[in-house]
């Protein structure tokens, strides 16, 4: 009888047969993950990026950061936090610069600081949680939420990025603030698809939906080229002009150097020294940065742990409790996103919900994040050959990952309705207010009230019950500024 045979080191080193996986399928499955994170290179300079005197996003002093420089770091830093956390943490967890992160810096954080100082205070946010992550902190809490709030959070992060999906590809669109409607969202116009890219994503989505159902390897990949086959299609004899982002047609070029001036572009301290002129700016510098540095800090810390813990779900990784092996390793590297994002001006990295997708494909260890890095590298001197894949032809793998992921409410004893709330609350508040630390908070606050109520506050853990006073300050951080203007 011949001896097994000895696995490779690349096998050894990512645990890839103890984890049931393959090199091929980790590959398979860094690919999708990077092709549904991919537009996160142009959309982050949308949002943070701009031209003089051209976008609404400039800071207190009326500066930008260039577009295709904020391109060039948003790939850069997700594609180095991508390969560091693959090979550390070991999880097929991708990483780039966090949507609501940017968004706060872009709305909030710069109408009160410049932008160098707003990625300082991006850059002391980080610190400050990887110093939690090892002192243990962050695993604490982790370990502390009860196992139905876990599967609670990994279904509502289902709802979460199926609804992205929907949003991305306009399929649910915002009813205008002038109709005066009572409905604040849409399907399509007047519940009507009235675009060609729209029903690219509807076509996207029951081809991926019926390679899922006949399992078929590597489905959400198909998936995504045919859509984008067909959608390259519908451009050229249809010739729409209502894409979503990219515009599906082959690029004149596919190379050049990215512009990495903005690497080290930023003021640690200056938020706490500088006093706005802003009228409506606090008047003492190191509070009103102080309170900033505080939200940044907890939408990092609860996005990253919720993020964490429903993708561990999904991807079979957690124990029966939901707790991950490892995972105050892992929490302290995604830490390191922030300062990472920070110094290189690409705001906030952090682990990325799409990368349920890579997850739906088989990927179970690091080495799918060593794909999706090394994708995101490449990114940077291939811009116009990624823009190729429209929104339509990506959307459609949230929206059934999100399927896959909505499961874990299966769980939960819905009959009993201390459980049932807080589950709820957690699940809608993620899509509904587009943020995953959003359902967190309110599903920790209801939990320890609703114990409570039943005469249970003793077996709530006491993490449990700092973390909801927390959340409490957080959803009340606007009137404190006001009651300290």
């Amino acid at each position: 009888m011949s001896a097994p045979p000895v696995p490779s080191r690349v096998d050894r080193f990512f645990a890839l047969t103890a984890r049931g996986t393959t090199v091929l399928r980790e590959a398979r499955g860094g690919v999708v993950t990077f092709f549904t994170m991919a537009y996160i290179v142009v959309l982050n300079p949308i949002i943070i990026g701009g031209e003089v005197g051209k976008s609404a996003n400039v800071d207190i002093h009326g500066n930008v950061l260039p577009m295709a420089a904020v391109a060039a770091v948003t790939a850069l830093v997700a594609g180095v936090m991508c390969i560091v956390f693959g090979l550390v943490a070991n999880y097929p967890f991708a990483f780039a610069a966090g949507l609501g992160i940017n968004s706060l810096l872009a709305v909030s954080v710069t109408s009160q600081v410049t932008w160098p100082q707003a990625m300082g205070l991006v850059v002391l946010a980080g610190v400050i949680i990887v110093v939690l992550a090892v002192t243990g902190f962050r695993t604490a809490v982790f370990n502390a939420v009860p196992a139905e709030l876990k599967a609670a959070i990994a279904a509502g992060i289902g709802a979460f990025i199926a609804f992205i999906g929907f949003v991305d590809a306009g399929f649910v669109k915002r009813v205008p603030d002038a109709a005066h409607s009572t409905v604040p969202v849409q399907l399509g116009d007047s519940g009507s698809i009235t675009t060609w890219p729209v029903a690219v994503f509807a076509v996207g989505l029951l081809i991926m939906g019926v390679l899922t159902v006949r399992k078929v390897p590597g489905g959400l990949l198909i998936g995504i080229i045919a859509t984008t086959v067909l959608a390259i299609i519908v451009n050229a004899v249809a010739k729409p002009d209502t894409w979503a982002l990219n515009t599906p047609k082959l690029p004149d070029s596919i190379g050049g150097l990215p512009d990495l001036s903005l690497v080290g572009n930023v003021d640690l301290f200056g938020a706490f020294t500088e006093r706005g002129t802003a009228a409506h700016v606090i008047a003492a510098p190191a509070i009103g940065a102080s309170i900033l540095l505080f939200t940044i800090v907890l939408s990092n810390f609860f996005d990253a742990m919720g993020t964490m813990t429903g993708l561990g779900k999904e991807a079979g990784l957690a124990d029966e409790n939901g707790t991950l092996p490892g995972i105050g390793k892992a929490l302290a590297v995604e830490g390191t996103g922030a300062i990472a994002g920070g110094l290189g001006s690409a705001s906030s990295n952090t682990v990325f919900v799409e990368s349920a997708s890579g997850i739906a494909e088989g990927a179970r260890t690091g080495l799918a994040n060593i794909v999706t890095g090394l994708l995101f590298l490449a990114a940077m001197f291939f811009t116009p050959l990624y823009q190729v894949v429209p929104l339509e032809a990506v959307a459609p793998a949230l929206v059934i990952v999100g399927a896959l992921m909505i499961g874990q409410i299966a769980s939960i004893d819905l009959t009993r309705f201390d459980y049932a709330l807080p589950a709820f609350l957690t699940i809608v508040a993620m899509p509904f207010t587009y943020s995953i630390a959003n359902g967190i908070g309110l599903g920790f606050i209801s939990w320890v009230v609703l114990a409570t109520a039943r005469g249970k506050a003793r077996e709530v853990h006491a993490i449990l019950w700092a973390v909801a006073l927390v959340f409490v300050v957080y959803f009340l951080r606007a009137p404190i500024q006001d009651l300290l203007t």
